[in-house]
């Protein structure tokens, strides 16, 4: 079936323009609740050029509105998303026991807050700190969609097995200069705390990438933690425990 030049899926084109995920967008549309200049449009698949106006029924806004994220301080000993290896996913500490007595998002626990909530970005088994779950496309594509640019900032101590220090230019080769998977790995900004602590700060998230980073200049990774992602900070929320995001609360 031809298509109209330069045209693309509705879906895809609401996610570019920031107005629902994919599968959010599909479900939206075939819902009845989409229009395309003016007109509902429920056949997935359909497509749009770019210049034609999207609009959403106030609905959609409200199923959206109602879709939350939470923050975790994950412990060691929790794996990010699906259970694996007899190992619990952190998705079972957002408990209201758990919830931090300090979260002032003005949220109120729901059972169904727990429902569909996925890991926006990876946190090793054996790493620990801020970890993301959301219900909310939006955000998912916003932390880990392949245009993103939000920072993460790690705490990571390390050893030199040698126990001498690190050279100038095993530094700088963590700042810019490894490949893994024989791909090049984007600038990242890495720097001493202390003598034994390093402070990364990347925009991308490889499987297991700072310490793959740290094995090819000869550092074995002890701990490590996440402190921010984008704008929002870890803080004090205490280990094992989890508040919901703000409104008005972004990473950007």
């Amino acid at each position: 079936m031809a298509h109209t030049p330069g045209s693309m899926r509705l879906s895809k084109r609401m996610s570019e323009l920031g107005i629902a995920s994919r599968r959010e967008a599909d479900e939206w549309i075939a819902a009845g609740w989409v229009r395309v200049d003016g007109q509902v449009v429920k056949e997935l698949g359909s497509r749009v050029v770019v210049g034609q106006q999207v609009t959403v029924d106030a609905k959609a806004r409200h199923q959206q509105a109602q879709r939350v994220t939470v923050l975790i301080n994950k412990p060691v000993g929790y794996v990010s998303g699906q259970a694996e290896d007899g190992y619990e996913p952190a998705v079972v500490l957002v408990t209201p026991q758990n919830q931090w007595r300090e979260d002032h998002s003005g949220t109120r626990f729901l059972r169904e807050h727990t429902r569909s909530l996925v890991p926006a970005g990876r946190l090793d088994i054996d790493s620990v700190g801020l970890l993301v779950l959301t219900q909310d496309g939006r955000v998912a594509k916003q932390l880990i969609g392949e245009d993103s640019d939000i920072e993460k900032e790690y705490l990571v101590r390390v050893e030199r097995p040698d126990g001498g220090p690190l050279p100038q230019a095993s530094l700088a080769l963590l700042n810019h200069g490894l490949e893994l998977d024989g791909e090049a790995l984007r600038p990242a900004q890495v720097e001493w705390v202390n003598e034994d602590q390093l402070r990364f700060v990347l925009k991308q998230g490889k499987k297991r990438q700072i310490r793959r980073m740290c094995e090819a200049v000869g550092l074995k990774v002890i701990g490590l933690k996440r402190v921010r992602i984008g704008t929002v900070m870890l803080g004090d929320l205490p280990t094992g425990q989890w508040r919901y995001l703000k409104v008005g609360e972004t990473f950007a």
